[in-house]
């Protein structure tokens, strides 16, 4: 099996479970993937929240992308280096009209969220800022997110089934009842592909792991799209292959496969 020359990994669900810190064989499989590979994290977390997974696994080396590829920043010194925003006034309007009483935040990169109203507690990370709905549309934003209060992650893909935005690329989140807008053609794929370009890696030389609805046209993009066990059915469809669940560090499982010490 040709050994990937660039590993992009999600975060939540795939290296982490909760708020659990990565267990002690996802950290060791990451360890030993970052000797034969450039590895990379790709998320739908801010700058911030990605820095404290950055921080958790020691990865020093090359680009980190987050807000599901809208944002590109420096792993090693945490520098920004490219943001993609867009006018959040029509998606708003139109979760508004699809999810009544939905809360929304708009990231403010690199310090937080501005939000309509409060969000539950510890899920949101750096200075959350409340500044009323017509506060969330006033800047352009990387990245959008709703909240739907009292609801469960299947009401809000069943309100969100049809809906479409000619500027901005939507996911849904498959444990909160959570939808994420960010700029037309942005995907963590887009930003994968143009990492690999970069470093001359081929699409079939890419190892990406993931369990969401924002992994899934990243997975199809690599050479080797690897879907986590407890991911919904749609992403396996779209991967590859598929491990072991994030309880079961399944991560720890397939870096294995690839980056396990051979015998000879």
């Amino acid at each position: 099996m040709t050994r990937p020359r660039l590993v992009a990994l999600d975060i939540d669900g795939t290296i982490v479970h909760g708020r659990r810190p990565p267990s002690p064989p996802v950290l060791d499989a990451i360890a030993a993937a970052a000797k034969h590979a450039a590895v990379m994290l790709c998320t739908g977390r801010t700058v911030l929240g990605a820095g404290t997974a950055l921080d958790q696994l020691g990865l020093d080396g090359g680009v980190t992308l987050t807000s599901n590829g809208a944002v590109e920043m420096d792993t090693a010194s945490r520098r920004v280096l490219s943001v993609a925003r867009f006018d959040v006034t029509a998606g708003v309007r139109r979760l508004r009209e699809a999810f009544p009483g939905a809360v929304f935040g708009a990231e403010h990169v690199g310090v937080g969220q501005r939000v309509s109203a409060p969000f539950p507690d510890g899920i949101l990370a750096g200075t959350v800022t409340e500044v009323g709905l017509d506060g969330v549309s006033r800047e352009p934003t990387p990245k959008l997110i709703m909240y739907w209060p009292g609801r469960t992650p299947a009401e809000t893909a069943a309100r969100a089934a049809g809906l479409e935005f000619d500027d901005a690329t939507m996911t849904l989140d498959h444990e909160l009842p959570w939808v994420t807008l960010v700029p037309s053609g942005v995907s963590k794929a887009s930003g994968l592909a143009r990492v690999a370009q970069r470093l001359g890696v081929d699409r079939s030389e890419v190892l990406a792991v993931g369990d969401g609805d924002n992994d899934r046209e990243m997975l199809r993009w690599a050479g080797h799209g690897v879907a986590m066990g407890q991911a919904p059915p749609e992403v396996h469809a779209d991967a590859d292959i598929s491990t072991g669940t994030v309880a079961d560090d399944g991560l720890a499982t397939v870096l294995e496969r690839f980056f396990q010490p051979r015998v000879l």
